[in-house]
């Protein structure tokens, strides 16, 4: 049978693209399909705008610490439109940017929704065309509570898009978007309160870490509400009035309500019940919270229709930018290029952008411990960073190694404070290599640096 396309993809989004660009650079014809911009929720509405906020959060204190340095700083205030512009601004040329990346591979670039018809044939811009595969990555947006007043609550999508900045923003969720935006909307100089249903943020991360992101936020002033719940959000002359149960019952009121409680895998319409493709389902717990579907995929992407396949946040497996483009260089590789291969989930990093921010390879002290029992061991630091001798600051940075000790393999790495992320992706090389505490304790450390403590602690 003939094909208008070898490969027709479902999202232009990090997955999406890596995908298309590698089954093209093997000679295949791709086609791809994107309602919205090019470049999906990382380049759109996650990581890069996130992470633009994120550095305009951090001057206030910037400019408080170049005191201790001998700076005059004068008045500083900020100019909410100009951030919202420019922002904004990077977004559209990198996706612009992505558009070009398309064009030179040789993909073909069609803005509009996809619809599946039947395992080889899809509806799109009012047509109809085959593919011989079709790799669906479609990533996932954010869902809100199912709860009275929740129309009247904003999304992470919404954030970056917000004509004035508040002046009270209530958060509910206690995951790393909630816990970014909070740290992010404190830094330029918001009121926040962050209601979370348990005692600690960011479940499945590290205690230290969990405990130490906590603390510092709320040394830098967000108000956190731990063991609360919200019932109902009503508007009220004042803003917006939340009614809340738990530790906390007495109601607050905010300008605006940020609701980042997860996200879902955006599946609706794309006819997945046309062509026999598996979803799973999997249970959040709590009050206003629901069953989320994911589409089912083997270790090579491939689902329950051999010719489809899924990579990236509509699947079930771990939801960053770096896992789906390896999904999708991988699934490409594997049908196009001769390279029979899977992408790796275990030891992935991560990094939480939040104020003081934190990055994790491996496996957390609980997961050990769990695994092995008490043939484990832990090596910590904490302590107040070089810089911030001179800033008054009361600042901490705590780094951790997890380590078999039967082995002296290297479980996990942690560590919370400033440039984590970027210290974290150096050590996860090693992690992921196999190293031993004594191969740390082998490697010369750079002074005066706060990495060289993973290779010092004793």
């Amino acid at each position: 049978m003939t094909f208008d396309y070898d490969l027709f993809v479902i999202g232009a989004g990090s997955g999406g693209l890596a995908a298309s660009k590698r089954a093209a650079s093997y000679g295949a014809k791709v086609a791809i399909a994107e309602q919205d911009l090019v470049g999906g929720t990382c380049v759109v509405r996650g990581c890069i705008p996130k992470k633009l906020m994120v550095y305009s959060s951090h001057f206030p204190q910037l400019i408080d610490g170049a005191a201790g340095y001998g700076w005059q700083v004068g008045d500083r205030q900020l100019d909410w439109q100009h951030l919202v512009k420019v922002v904004d601004n990077e977004v559209r040329r990198l996706s612009n940017l992505h558009i070009n990346f398309l064009e030179k591979a040789g993909v073909e670039l069609i803005p509009s929704r996809a619809t599946l018809l039947d395992p080889h044939t899809i509806e799109v811009d009012g047509r109809k065309v085959t593919a011989d595969k079709i790799l669906i990555a479609v990533g996932g947006r954010p869902v809100k509570p199912n709860l009275p007043g929740m129309d009247l609550a904003i999304t992470s999508n919404e954030m970056f898009h917000l004509p004035e900045k508040p002046k009270h923003i209530a958060i509910i969720g206690a995951g790393y978007i909630g816990v970014e935006f909070a740290s992010i909307m404190r830094g330029l100089g918001c009121e926040v309160t962050q209601i979370i249903r348990g005692d600690l943020i960011l479940r499945g991360f590290d205690r230290d870490i969990r405990n130490e992101i906590q603390h510092g936020m709320s040394h830098h002033g967000v108000k956190i509400l731990t063991n609360t719940v919200v019932k109902q959000v009503e508007k009220v002359a004042e803003g917006l009035k939340l009614t809340l149960a738990g530790e906390q019952e007495e109601p607050i009121i905010a300008d605006t309500f940020l609701a980042a409680t997860g996200r879902d895998p955006y599946l609706e319409g794309l006819g997945l019940e046309n062509v026999g493709v598996e979803v799973i389902s999997s249970h959040v717990d709590g009050l206003g919270y629901s069953t989320r579907s994911a589409i089912a995929v083997n270790e090579f992407s491939q689902t329950s229709q051999p010719n489809i396949f899924a990579v990236g946040d509509c699947t079930d497996r771990i939801n960053l930018t770096p896992v789906a483009i390896g999904e999708g260089r991988a699934f490409a590789d594997t049908e196009f290029g001769n390279n029979r291969r899977s992408l790796s989930h275990e030891n992935v990093p991560s990094a939480v952008f939040s104020t003081p921010e934190a990055a994790t390879v491996g496996m957390s002290e609980d997961d050990a411990q769990k695994q092995y029992g008490d043939d484990i061991k832990c090596y910590r630091a904490r302590f107040r960073p070089l810089f911030h001798s001179l800033t008054g600051q009361d600042e901490k940075t705590m780094v951790k190694l997890v380590i078999d000790a039967k082995t002296d393999k290297v479980l996990g790495a942690h560590m919370v404070g400033e440039n984590s992320a970027e210290v974290i992706q150096g050590v996860a090389i090693a992690v992921n290599m196999g190293a031993t505490k004594k191969d740390f304790d082998a490697t010369v450390g750079i002074h005066p640096s706060t990495a060289e403590e993973f290779v010092t602690l004793r």
